[in-house]
């Protein structure tokens, strides 16, 4: 079986790990830091802040721009439930803006004429959660400028796009939003087996999204409400939560991330010859944009819905594990019990019954996208 996706782990990963386990700190140490640092480096952020997971990171990222009780969060429908579950968290709704059937990314045209409409009904959305699907980019300029102009928020959803550029900027350096998210789970550009990131340019964000991952807990005199007792005292400020990210897991993450470009550039070799290959066959290939580098976490091609479970089924017997990202998330029975339903957003769930992830890492072969080619075009043929 040619998995969808798979780690790439070599002996400095290995022996980054072994440093740490032989060391004084399995959390808490050093190490994470010294990823976070990498990782603001890479993305040209001043800030990054490690969690335990992207999910963690999304649910800290709301709290810390106070989205709570009453208020509301819009997101892509077309994307994992955890885009929209750190709404649900903080205890505020959700909504949905229908995609760019190009791109399969968040629309900014419909997210406008839906603005226009919230601002008269008076029920804007106090933030925006554009997903980067696959690791393409959104237009985050038309998007961030929509959220300046409306007064909203924005957290860049950019677990498939480390690496990725829009325009002159790496994805991750919040040039148009207040936070952006980043995935380290193990099919991701760069792994540590499981983890997250929540990068910004806000000093002050960052030292609260720093606290709520810690219990809410500081050290910091000047946080507290009075000296500390003694060189032992801490204050717990708020209400947070666990969502530290271990030094092992840290020490694996900045290994990988040295080979982040090169990551990148095998992904998007691949997606090239993909590319050639699929030219004559009755598929739609990945969306392109101007200006923007995708990371090519994955590569989704949409067959005709008539025969996609055929091809899905039949691309799985060949001993290929293709997969679908993602169910629309308006269709989860949690979110239909909240009032959605089938035909709210008809580009995304055109693009659930076309889409099919091909698979897609940086040591698959060349030989075995033609395999995988081959097979789809024996499904496909008359």
């Amino acid at each position: 079986m040619i998995p969808y996706g798979r780690q790439d782990i070599r002996q400095e990963d290995i022996d980054a790990v072994v440093e740490v386990l032989r060391s004084d700190f399995l959390t808490q140490g050093p190490a994470v830091p010294a990823f976070e640092a990498s990782v603001a480096d890479a993305v040209e952020a001043p800030h990054a802040v490690a969690m335990n997971s992207a999910t963690s990171a999304l649910h800290v990222a709301c709290a810390a721009l106070g989205l709570g009780p009453g208020d509301l969060l819009w997101t892509s429908p077309v994307t994992f439930v955890a885009s929209a579950n750190c709404a649900r968290y903080c205890g505020a709704d959700v909504g949905f803006v229908d995609i760019d059937p190009a791109t399969g990314n968040l629309c900014p045209a419909r997210l406008e004429t839906r603005l226009k409409d919230a601002a008269r009904e008076g029920r804007l959305p106090k933030i925006i959660v554009p997903v980067h699907l696959a690791g393409l980019s959104c237009d985050m300029a038309a998007i961030g400028g929509l959220a300046s102009e409306y007064g909203i928020r924005v957290i860049e959803d950019a677990s498939h796009a480390i690496g990725g550029r829009c325009g002159p900027a790496p994805v991750g350096a919040c040039r148009h939003s207040d936070v952006t998210v980043l995935s380290f789970h193990p099919v991701k550009i760069v792994t540590t087996a499981e983890g997250g990131v929540a990068t910004t340019q806000d000093a002050d964000l960052a030292r609260r999204m720093e606290r709520l991952r810690s219990h809410g807990i500081t050290r910091d005199p000047s946080e507290m409400t009075h000296a500390p007792d003694g060189p032992w005292y801490y204050q717990q400020i708020e209400l947070g939560w666990n969502y530290r990210m271990t030094d092992i897991q840290a020490a694996l993450g900045a290994a990988q991330m040295r080979r982040l470009a090169d990551y990148v550039a095998r992904r998007n070799a691949l997606a090239d010859l993909y590319d050639r290959l699929l030219a004559d066959l009755p598929v739609t290939r990945p969306g392109r944009a101007e200006g923007v580098l995708s990371s090519f976490h994955l590569y989704v091609v949409r067959v005709d819905a008539a025969r996609h479970r055929e091809v899905f089924e039949g691309l799985r017997a060949s001993g290929i594990g293709v997969n679908l990202h993602y169910i629309p998330v308006h269709l989860q029975p949690y979110y239909a019990a909240l009032g959605f339903r089938r035909g709210d957003f008809p580009e995304a769930e055109r693009y659930y019954a076309e889409a099919i992830s091909l698979p897609l890492f940086p040591g698959l072969r060349e030989e075995q996208v033609e395999e995988i080619v081959a097979s789809l075009k024996r499904l496909l043929g008359p």
